[in-house]
């Protein structure tokens, strides 16, 4: 495990040279956000206070946006998808086919030591922004509720690292993979939740999202940790989502 160790490492120093880029980064990732919060405090400006748009009312809308943006940051995959494409495409993955070291470990220790620097230098303005939104930063019900929005946390980073993995070896077969993943991202976009809570979709097409593997890389943790996914709905979705895992 040493090695891998030593590839973490080296990550972080590699990172940190640029930390001014994941900086810049956040902040700018910020206007998104306040732009989405603004829209929906629009949405409900017409509406009583106590209403509701899909089971949420405003305040749980604007929760569930914050939450969502910290979760895509501890989890979010950052151009490591390009990095092996580009590592297959000009025949740098050789060196590593002929040292005793997995590649897939290699690049998931690359992948770790990217959200570990991103986390470090985002750390500051993402506290500042949950002071802002206090008033709409919900704790979750209980402990238990807490330790499975973790587990299923944890399961959406190896989802997220490994779908970004499988697809950029599609540069084995194809010279350009970047529509490819542009269209991953495309759908992903609205299926995995980032632009609205699925709830808002027709219950068909919810229900059918539910068996593919983007619900789970954002709207399923975000959902435990507001106490919106509960009971056998829970435990069903761990399972699943734990096999998506395991396919990818």
């Amino acid at each position: 495990m040493n090695k891998y160790w030593h590839v973490i490492g080296v990550g972080v120093q590699n990172n940190l040279t640029y930390r001014f880029n994941f900086l810049a980064r956040t902040l700018f990732g910020f206007i998104p956000l306040l732009a989405v919060v603004f829209l929906w405090r629009t949405i409900f400006a017409d509406k009583a206070a106590d209403a509701t748009v899909a089971t949420f009312t405003l305040a749980e809308m604007t929760s569930y946006y914050l939450i969502m943006t910290i979760a895509d940051a501890l989890t979010a995959v950052n151009e490591d998808d390009w990095q092996i494409a580009a590592d297959i495409k000009d025949g740098n993955i050789s060196q590593f086919l002929l040292k005793p070291v997995d590649y897939l470990c290699f690049r998931f220790c690359l992948y770790l030591s990217g959200r570990l620097t991103y986390i470090a230098v985002a750390a500051l303005p993402i506290g500042l922004l949950i002071f802002c939104l206090r008033d709409y930063f919900g704790l979750p019900a209980d402990g238990l509720t807490f330790g499975l929005f973790l587990v299923s946390l944890i399961m959406t980073a190896l989802l997220q690292f490994l779908l970004s993995y499988t697809m950029a070896m599609l540069a084995f077969w194809v010279l350009e993979v970047s529509t490819f993943i542009f269209m991953l991202y495309a759908f992903e976009y609205i299926a995995s939740g980032h632009m609205f809570p699925l709830d808002i979709l027709p219950p068909v097409v919810k229900q059918a999202l539910y068996f593919t593997p983007f619900p789970y890389q954002l709207y399923f943790p975000v959902g435990v940790y507001m106490g919106k996914i509960t009971g056998p709905v829970l435990v069903r979705g761990l399972v699943m989502q734990s096999g998506w895992v395991v396919v990818a």
